[in-house]
């Protein structure tokens, strides 16, 4: 076994993740980056002592050598009281370096709108954290500014074509292309701009979505290099003419400047665990509304540099592993070699019915309920022909009997579970979960099967994944999703994956059907073309592209303390 970096100096489990991460030492990234990666000082370009940006440049020597192993993290349907994904994968991670395995990670980056919100961070939790912690959640390298400005710059130019003649004959009842902000703000969902008179621009509905959810956020994840990024750009199809012609990016004139504010973030983001165990962190697209996987450039990287890589898909495995499936890996020819399906005995109790004040309480009946949701969960994966391993995320609350019920229940599917304790202990905790994922890749490399073809139908794409996955036993699509998928078929874009944009929180588009739902009807609301994506947004039920705040947001709790120091980010 490997020694644990920091272990003596860190506060006891329970304490606040911040004070946590603010109390672990960080080795300098450019001697670690050398040290364990054996990446040159000149290939990294630094953000202060702690953070970097692994060049373009370096990344295309990487391709000659040989690749290692993907590993996917996914999850159960989410609760509110949380399931640890992103601090399992971390763990596992750290457990890598433990039993002497060469290991990245690749995550998404933090969006500020949930920092804000909802959750108060993301950069994992506990002992199993990657750091700088505070950096990471705020304004990290300026990623997500970039692509917010990018986005920015092609709604500038849309409208300044309108204002000056507008040769290309723009529609503006036909702008598909919204504003976005990486901010929880649901007011801006709908308005109207250019209103003042002539000199103030044309008057037209408009809107706000999250940076999370704009198309530039989902090119940057999926690009291949700044000329595919460019390339990509100018397909972005953000309105139609009089005659209904679409109207691209390209044909504006946007692609250039846009793939130019965008040419230093396409490089990935390296830090460091608590236990000084590199990862990149890098992109961030919702899987609810998006398509919810870190950038292809960070995971390709990975694989070049070490001999197994750790990443996690969005949400629940019927969103961000179907999504990371069906997109990211039908796009850029990546294939999982082992999935990890992350459960908690909270998250089962709380799908047998439990409220969450009373999740303290032992019940190893609501736990047997509540894994109705995991077995769904584990047969989802088998579709694609990869039987997952299950990692029970350890709670200090759970009870043996409560986790025996998830072990039988596992045993009766025929996977492999292992009780995880990263949270508590760091990579220690998590040493049993390294060897069994370990044990998987030994095994020859599994051959992934997508739930549909390229050349089905976009509406048979969405009602194969209702019934397959979802188990709904039909779609309900309204007029206007009708009239999406018909401009769809007429502009030759049939062929596209699909992402649903659903709530995370049910196999359903209704939040409240908990558990493993049958008999349910998908409700599809619209219908739009990601033309430089290259997928297809089915959006469901009441979701949402520009999220609200809470009664009480995080941020109501996050400030500066007298010495100036972050308080309330966990």
């Amino acid at each position: 076994m490997a020694n644990t970096p920091n272990a003596d100096k860190l506060p006891p489990p329970g304490s606040p993740d911040i004070e946590i991460a603010r109390a672990a030492s960080m080795q300098p990234i450019l001697d670690l980056a050398k040290d364990k990666l054996g990446i040159p000082p000149t290939a990294l370009i630094p953000y202060g002592h702690h953070k970097a940006k692994l060049s373009l440049e370096y990344i295309e020597t990487l391709k000659s050598r040989p690749k290692g192993k993907l590993v996917l993290v996914t999850a159960v349907t989410p609760t509110t009281a949380g399931e640890g994904k992103t601090t399992t994968s971390v763990g596992l991670h750290d457990a890598m370096a433990q039993i002497g395995v060469k290991s990245m990670v690749c995550l998404r980056e933090p969006s500020l709108g949930p920092c804000f919100g909802m959750k108060g961070g993301a950069a994992g939790g506990g002992r199993a954290q990657v750091v700088p912690m505070e950096d990471i959640n705020l304004h990290f390298n300026g990623d997500f500014h970039a692509i917010t400005s990018a986005h920015a710059l092609l709604s500038a130019l849309l409208d300044n074509h309108l204002h000056w003649g507008n040769k290309l004959g723009i529609d503006p009842r036909r702008i598909s292309w919204k504003r976005v902000v990486d901010m929880n703000d649901r007011a801006l969902r709908n308005m109207v701009v250019g209103l003042g008179g002539p000199v103030h621009g044309v008057p037209r509905e408009d809107g706000f979505d999250i940076t999370v959810a704009s198309e530039i956020m989902a090119i940057f994840c999926l690009a291949d290099s700044l000329a595919d990024l460019q390339k990509r750009f100018g397909d972005i199809i953000v309105a139609q003419t009089y005659d209904k012609k679409p109207i691209t990016a390209r044909d504006l004139g946007a692609d250039g400047g846009m793939a130019v504010l965008l040419k230093d973030a396409l490089a990935p983001n390296l830090v460091q665990t608590i236990e000084h165990n590199l990862s990149f962190i890098h992109g961030g697209p919702f899987a609810n509304i998006a398509h919810g996987c870190n950038s292809v450039m960070a995971t390709k990287a990975a694989l070049h540099l070490s001999a197994v890589v750790i990443t996690e898909a969005g949400f629940g495995a019927d969103l961000g592993a179907e999504k990371f499936l069906n997109i990211k890996c039908r796009q850029s020819g990546l294939r999982p070699d082992a999935i990890v399906i992350v459960c908690t005995v909270r998250a089962m109790k709380m799908q047998g019915g439990v409220k969450k004040a009373d999740l303290a309480i032992p019940d190893a009946d609501a736990v047997e309920r509540g894994c109705v949701n995991l077995v769904r969960h584990i047969e989802n994966m088998k579709m694609f022909g990869v039987p997952p391993i299950v990692a029970v995320n350890h709670f200090t609350l759970d009870t043996e009997a409560e986790i025996a019920v998830i072990k039988q229940i596992c045993k009766q599917q025929g996977v492999a579970v292992s009780v995880s304790k990263h949270w508590e202990k760091g990579g220690m905790g998590a040493t049993g979960l390294a060897k069994m994922v370990t044990a998987e890749l030994a095994k020859p490399a599994p051959k992934i099967k997508f739930l549909y073809t390229d050349n089905m139908p976009p509406k048979k794409k969405i009602e194969t994944i209702a019934r397959k996955f979802y188990r709904a036993d039909e779609i309900s699509l309204s007029s206007l999703a009708v009239r999406g998928l018909r401009e769809i078929k007429a502009l030759g874009f049939d062929h596209l994956p699909v992402c649903i944009a659903k709530t995370p929180y049910s196999f359903s588009s209704d939040k409240k059907k908990l558990g493993a739902p049958t008999g349910h009807v998908l409700e599809v609301r619209e219908v739009h073309l990601r033309a430089g994506a290259g997928f297809i947004v089915a959006v469901c039920g009441d979701i949402m592209t520009m999220p609200g705040l809470p009664r009480h947001p995080a941020a109501l709790d996050i400030g500066l303390d007298q010495d100036g120091q972050i308080v309330g980010l966990s």
